[in-house]
């Protein structure tokens, strides 16, 4: 109870400070202290295999964790930071990692499983422009690319916290555009990746929500074709 009271008066006190009035803005109980049970884990992991500079660096959940992005793209320097489960605060809490690293390119995916918690559209937004300060403070010289938004497809019955909400990935996608006035990269994932019903393209998914190695491959040629690897 104290928890989702917490994540109210949060949610209360984000709208006040950003001007919102909360009857417009999202008010669903969420909790930004979420973590997946591996989290601490794969820190560790992440740690014994330290980004260096001229690093590609993959950061996400679990779309990106299971992407085997050295062998895709036939990038030896490529470091996988995904984390199945992860949502945006939990990327923040890990970007120092990556940072302290200074890699040459870091690759953003993330917001999904936020979405499927019912975080605000607006928080979301928000930690992704700290996620952008943070980078150009820390790693000047590190080029940022952020994805938008992969569809779902709530065909398949499997997540359902992550159905109904297409609204709240549309609108994210087109804040990520907006992106580039930042100077930052924004690839557009969903373009590629969505059907004639604005759904995930079931031939491409195994669940609504993941991928299949056909995904990857298209995934691998977005990048390949954009000149983003270079």
């Amino acid at each position: 109870m104290n928890k989702i009271k917490n994540s109210l008066l949060l949610t209360l006190a984000f709208c006040a400070a950003m001007g919102l009035s909360p009857l417009t803005a999202q008010t669903l109980p969420w909790d930004s202290t979420m973590r997946p049970q591996n989290f601490k884990a794969k820190l560790l992991e992440y740690q014994a295999n330290p980004i260096v500079k001229g690093d590609y660096v993959f950061m996400g959940n679990s779309i990106t964790a299971a992407g085997n992005w050295s062998q895709l793209l036939n990038l030896p320097q490529a470091k996988n930071r995904g984390i199945s489960g992860d949502i945006t605060f939990g990327l923040l809490e890990r970007l120092d990692e990556v940072i302290a690293g200074k890699p040459a390119k870091l690759f953003v995916l993330i917001g999904i499983n936020d979405i499927s918690r019912n975080i605000p559209d607006s928080v979301i937004l928000a930690n992704y422009k700290k996620l952008i300060s943070r980078v150009r403070k820390g790693s000047s010289k590190t080029q940022l690319y952020f994805y938008t938004l992969l569809p779902v497809n709530a065909s398949f019955e499997r997540f359902k916290n992550h159905y109904g909400k297409d609204e709240h990935i549309l609108w994210l996608n087109e804040e990520i555009k907006k992106l580039a006035a930042r100077k930052v990269k924004v690839i557009d994932l969903y373009s590629h990746f969505t059907d004639q019903d604005k759904r995930l393209k079931a031939e491409l998914t195994k669940d609504g929500l993941h991928l299949i190695p056909e995904g990857y491959k298209v995934w691998a040629e977005v990048l390949k074709n954009g000149k983003y690897l270079r």
